[in-house]
């Protein structure tokens, strides 16, 4: 009994009489994704539009041709993604929507609207309960996600300074979450205020929801004992002076961004499939403002229904490839491991086995090429 996933592959050659695009149809037609959900369903795409100046990220015309692609099926789409708890572009869905419009995502070049998931300011949410998980009884999951009925993740895969690699599952988990959740994935600790640029405005009191936040002699202060750690301070913050403590442990943030992926999956009752794009392939995530250089040249893109087999496919097929000549890495600590070599620290087959571990895929694929 064979009980691997099925990967679906194909490169990004292309020819008069061997299209690539025709080859991205006619993938998602043998797959079947037209019965993902009847006529009329919302269905969202996860996306990323990326940060500032980030140029890596799933270009708006792939995901323009994949919407066209399922046009006939009759669904109501939008294109998706949820607000970050750092402080750059897309904090609010203000910011957010117009960071995306610069980056060429908008109803001219998608033809469907774009819906910031988690809402204004990151706080439009559902939770959902979830079983077998060491740090969730439950998960907040973005309102614009939680009820839609399907999900199709796009995700550009690429190193990450904390999963090693960023995929379907990290796509999934983190890029799915309000701002609340993200926070308790990222830290522990109650945000911090950079006293020396606080002006004692009030704007991040009036947003606190557990009444945590004070104004004493014009400057904010946080009482720890109450701080929920929502992360809402630091969106409302005009002087930017909130400061988040990074002091997870990756393979804990791993863990819960995998975590929070359960939760996703069912609150669309695993109505989800999957397409990671391996073109461009930076050192570090598209929530930096730059891309680097590309560690391994063009590979191509893969589909399906399994987030561990789509993400155990990606990574085996980057550490396949040949190294970049000109990255800027230590020549000698170079391995097959890609991203072991880039995050030495790191263990990227954490958030793979533990996802494994919790009943949401297998890292045991098949990969039919087309």
């Amino acid at each position: 009994m064979n009980n691997k996933s099925i990967v679906y592959f194909t490169d990004f050659s292309s020819s008069a009489r061997n299209n690539f695009f025709d080859r991205l149809n006619k993938i998602l037609k043998k797959l079947e994704i037209s019965n993902l959900a009847p006529k009329n369903a919302i269905v969202g795409i996860k996306t990323h539009f990326g940060e500032g100046d980030n140029v890596s990220v799933v270009h708006p015309f792939y995901i323009r041709k994949i919407i066209e692609f399922i046009k006939p099926y009759g669904w109501k789409v939008f294109v998706t993604d949820s607000n970050t708890i750092y402080v750059g572009s897309r904090v609010n869905a203000v910011d957010h929507l117009n960071l995306a419009i610069s980056h060429g995502f908008s109803w001219t070049t998608l033809q469907v609207p774009i819906i910031i998931a988690d809402g204004l300011r990151g706080n439009d949410y559902r939770e959902v309960e979830i079983e077998g998980g060491n740090f969730y009884k439950k998960v907040k999951v973005s309102s614009a996600i939680a009820n839609s009925d399907a999900l199709i993740v796009i995700t550009h895969f690429k190193g990450h300074i904390v999963g090693g690699f960023g995929g379907a599952l990290k796509n999934l988990g983190m890029g799915c979450a309000p701002r609340a959740q993200k926070y308790d994935m990222h830290a522990n600790m109650v945000p911090k205020i950079k006293t020396e640029n606080c002006i004692g405005c009030g704007e991040c009191m009036k947003w606190c929801p557990s009444g945590a936040i004070k104004v004493i002699n014009k400057k904010a202060v946080i009482d720890p004992k109450i701080c929920i750690g929502c992360g809402e301070c630091i969106s409302a913050c005009p002087q930017r002076c909130v400061k988040i403590p990074w002091d997870e442990s990756p393979a804990n943030t791993q863990k819960k961004w995998v975590e929070t992926a359960k939760g996703v999956i069912k609150s669309l009752r695993s109505k989800i499939f999957y397409i990671n794009f391996l073109n461009n392939i930076t050192p570090e995530c598209d929530c930096m403002h730059y891309s680097d250089k590309h560690i391994v040249s063009d590979i191509g893109v893969l589909f399906s229904y399994d987030p561990v087999a789509i993400d155990m496919a990606s990574a085996d097929l980057v550490n396949k490839s040949e190294w970049n000549k000109g990255i800027n890495l230590d020549k000698k600590n170079l391995s097959d491991d890609k991203f072991k070599s880039l995050y030495p620290e790191i263990d990227w087959r954490i958030q793979i086995d533990y996802a494994v571990s919790l009943g949401i895929g297998s890292k045991d694929y098949e990969l039919v090429k087309i």
